[in-house]
């Protein structure tokens, strides 16, 4: 298979992939916890001893295509510059780029201005940017199913189904959401 460049790609399972045997093997060597590998992986090429070990970063990448793919899902890989212009950092966090200057403006958002008109910004900033808005809206949602749990005299469990019902809605959402 020849290297594509460092372009967009977006790739479809099909059914000679066995997605589901490569994702079967790497649940089968997870640890107890299911986050990490319990062993160190390897790419290995056709050579003997012709192998590299797969950093973790790598690992989760990979987990999660083959997880995406064995639900029947294309999966989309889009290298990114580790500066993002506004617009870029809009797409990533699904706002507007006026809403990102906001977020620069008001400090939630570090960002640089090598000259006048163009900032960057770094993608771990604008990552971890993405995280705390996702904390805030749990804990709204949290805080909105505490207040409707003593408005009404629905049982812990309701709630508590109510709120897992709304955070799948989100999630799925975010999902389904077109990205460019």
């Amino acid at each position: 298979m020849a290297a594509q460049p460092l372009d967009q790609q977006t790739y479809v399972p099909t059914a000679e992939d066995k997605v589901a045997e490569v994702l079967s093997f790497i649940k089968a060597h997870e640890d107890a916890r299911g986050s990490r590998p319990a062993d160190r992986y390897f790419l290995a090429g056709p050579g003997e001893g012709d192998q590299v070990e797969l950093p973790e970063s790598v690992y989760s990448a990979l987990l999660q295509v083959v997880e995406a793919m064995a639900l029947g899902k294309a999966v989309s890989v889009a290298p990114q510059n580790t500066l993002l212009t506004t617009q870029q950092a809009a797409d990533l966090l699904g706002v507007s780029r006026p809403t990102v200057i906001k977020l620069i403006d008001s400090g939630e958002l570090p960002a640089e201005t090598p000259g006048t008109r163009r900032r960057m910004i770094k993608l771990d900033d604008v990552l971890a940017c993405k995280s705390r808005r996702r904390e805030a809206q749990y804990a709204l949602l949290m805080e909105m199913a505490v207040e409707d749990f003593y408005a009404t005299d629905d049982a812990p469990e309701v709630t508590a189904e109510q709120v897992d019902r709304v955070r799948a809605a989100i999630a799925a959402r975010r999902q389904t959401r077109p990205r460019n």
